[in-house]
């Protein structure tokens, strides 16, 4: 059993930064910047970096002072991982830490690095999820629709994670669409026993044609949004100059009466933040319904409203429009065709069923959500890499997670056998065996690395100047492609699962328990997606 390592609290790569930066920051007028190396190659050196012209600016001749380099080397403070050597080279100021220590104080309990990073407040605790795809029953149609809605779910999902308390609107307007989104693993709010609004829906026609023109039609009713907006001083900072008549009509009075109430029923008293999830071709229109509802309750305009847009949905090789329903069944039978040219005629019962579904949903989810919100995704019907055979797809991820669960269920059925012993306490395991590149790379990368990508996924500045929002939705889509790259790099060069030893047992448990790390954090991740990770393929 190795020495207990200094402190028993989580590291984090923020805070490594934020400690060295305030290091050097004490000693130089100019701030320097520190970096996170990610490269295997660069990693084999090095994990942290100054660049040599960063030093020229802020040192005589780019060169540290020995004391400086002797302090950063001892530097001990919560949260930081230990500091093997520190030293000035070619590339510039570097920071190799302890990695046995860093292993150690990782892997003996890995569960905080599957939350996201513990952080200061960053906004209103509630948070309103609006997703405007699931308006009326016109709901996904396109594949726009869809897109936002995915969005919209892995936001809640990740938002509470971050210890937000989300009610998400509106409720799905049927039952084909609750059904349809039930396959992709979202369980989104249905529309059974929902309250009438037909009262306040009234309310609403009568208070408009007050304000307007009493002798309007009562089916719509042209309000002349922008002049009443300047007439009770709403800031229209951020909203489209076009802004003028909103032909209004009885689904635009129903929305905006269905989010009022889940509004009220959501603040009860406390600050709440309303965040509109909108696809780009309903932009126009949800600003429109925005300014509608500060106008028509006066409460509401103190409301805290922020609009995210989604990017248009280009379908590539189709002459006619794409619904939702078909483009599911069509990546549907991609992945039965693919499963059944790679495994052959066992391809078929209940658990392949579930399989074919979950590869389903991997796939479109990871198509949809893997490129920023607001930029184009582009949808090729015959994409090949939408299937096992490729590296950058959802079903590439559930792969690699079918590969961890066989492998446990390995070392298991070992373990009956009486070929292998139990597993050890992870705190008695030998961290200073795991010497391979690739291994730290699967640590400091991803391991470590999760937390802050789950933080910044969501991360949005809800107190910003303007409606308009972004978010990092693309992350988690991205981080677990990457992973399971290198991943799986690890794993086709390391045979981890060694021969029956005793002399070998040290490494291969240090390694099952990076393995459960990688593990975690894989199915941590599809979580925030509502994909269930295969257990066998």
């Amino acid at each position: 059993m190795e020495a207990e390592p200094r402190g028993a609290e989580p590291v984090w790569v923020s805070e490594a930064l934020r400690v060295l930066g305030d290091a050097l920051r004490s000693s130089c007028a100019p701030p320097t910047v520190w970096f996170k190396e990610s490269s295997q190659k660069n990693l084999r050196s090095r994990d942290f970096l100054v660049p040599r012209g960063a030093l020229k600016k802020s040192f005589p001749d780019g060169e540290v002072p020995a004391e400086l380099i002797q302090r950063l080397r001892s530097l001990d403070a919560p949260g930081l991982p230990p500091v093997k050597k520190c030293l000035q080279s070619e590339a510039g100021l570097v920071i190799q830490l302890e990695r046995p220590a860093v292993f150690h104080r990782v892997l003996r309990d890995f569960t905080p690095y599957l939350r996201p990073l513990p952080s200061a407040d960053d906004g209103q605790d509630i948070v309103l999820l609006n997703c405007a795809a699931l308006r009326g029953s016109g709901s996904l149609e396109r594949l726009s629709h869809l897109r936002a809605v995915l969005i919209a779910d892995h936001l809640a999902e990740v938002l509470t994670l971050k210890g937000k308390c989300i009610y998400m609107v509106p409720a799905a307007p049927c039952k084909e669409v609750e059904e349809y989104l039930s396959q992709l693993g979202i369980s989104w709010p249905c529309s059974v026993d929902e309250p009438s609004l037909e009262e306040t829906v009234s309310s609403f026609k009568d208070f408009l044609r007050d304000c307007v023109d009493p002798a309007q039609s009562p089916d719509v009713i042209s309000v002349p949004l922008k002049t009443f907006a300047e007439k009770h001083n709403l800031d229209l900072q951020g909203y489209d100059p076009n802004l003028d008549v909103f032909h209004v009509n009885e689904d635009d009075l129903r929305h905006v009466a269905r989010l009022q109430r889940s509004y009220q029923e959501a603040v009860r008293g406390s600050p709440c933040t309303v965040l509109h999830i909108v696809s780009c071709e309903e932009e126009f229109h949800q600003q429109k319904l925005d300014l509608l509802w500060r106008l028509m309750v006066p409460s509401a305009g103190d409301v805290a409203q922020k609009h995210l847009i989604c990017g248009p949905v280009k379908v590539l090789n189709s002459t006619s429009p794409i619904g939702c329903s078909q483009y599911f069944q069509l990546r549907k039978s991609q992945m039965l065709e693919a499963s059944v040219m790679k495994y052959g005629e066992s391809v078929q019962g209940d658990s392949w069923d579930e399989i074919i579904n979950s590869l389903t949903s991997a796939a479109i989810k990871f198509e949809l959500m893997a490129t920023p919100h607001r930029s184009q995704v582009n949808v090729n019907l015959e994409e090949a890499n939408i299937t096992t055979k490729g590296t950058k797809s959802g079903a590439f991820v559930m792969y690699n997670c079918a590969r961890l669960a066989t492998m446990f269920d390995s070392y298991n059925s070992a373990v009956s056998q009486g070929d292998y012993p139990e597993f050890p306490p992870a705190e008695e395991l030998h961290y200073s065996s795991l010497r391979e590149e690739g291994e730290w790379l699967l640590l400091f990368n991803y391991i470590m690395m999760f937390p802050e990508v789950l933080s910044q996924s969501a991360q949005m500045s809800t107190t910003s100047p303007g409606i308009r929002v972004t978010a990092n939705t693309e992350a988690v889509c991205k981080f677990l492609v990457s992973l399971s790259m290198d991943f799986s790099c690890y794993y086709n060069r390391v045979h981890i699962l060694g021969e029956p030893l005793p002399h070998l047992f040290r490494q291969m448990f240090a390694r099952l328990q990076l393995m459960k790390a990688v593990k975690g954090v894989l199915h941590s991740a599809l979580r925030t997606l509502h994909i269930l990770p295969l257990t066998q393929i």
